[in-house]
């Protein structure tokens, strides 16, 4: 059951980033380098849920630390830019919660299949 629920999630944020794709959003350097980043740690997460050793677990670490500190800051960066109608003051818990529940389970599973 587990296997079937971070096969779904795997779907969903691929469905997302395919769509985001075809619409043109992957514009500026910037957007391009985080569509790049974003597969690479798909491919991880796929090793963790098929349970195959892809590379090696050294990888995966530096794949994990890189990949969360730029998601961190592109989302961040992103998200000011994107939130003009959410308070100044609010922005920092929005984009929290947004992150624990969109990216945490990627960041998750990355961690189990890199440590």
């Amino acid at each position: 059951m587990t296997d079937i629920l971070w096969t779904i999630y795997l779907g969903i944020i691929g469905a997302f980033a395919i769509g985001y794709f075809i619409k043109g959003g992957y514009k500026t350097h910037s957007a391009k380098l985080d569509f790049v980043i974003s597969i690479i740690t798909w491919i991880g997460l796929f090793g963790y849920v098929t349970s195959n050793e892809l590379f090696t677990p050294l990888l995966w670490k530096f794949v994990f630390i890189g990949g969360l500190v730029w998601d961190l800051a592109y989302g961040l960066k992103k998200f000011n830019e994107d939130a003009n109608e959410i308070p100044r003051a609010a922005r920092p818990v929005v984009f929290g919660i947004t992150a624990l529940i969109m990216i945490g389970p990627l960041y998750y599973g990355l961690f189990r299949y890199a440590f």
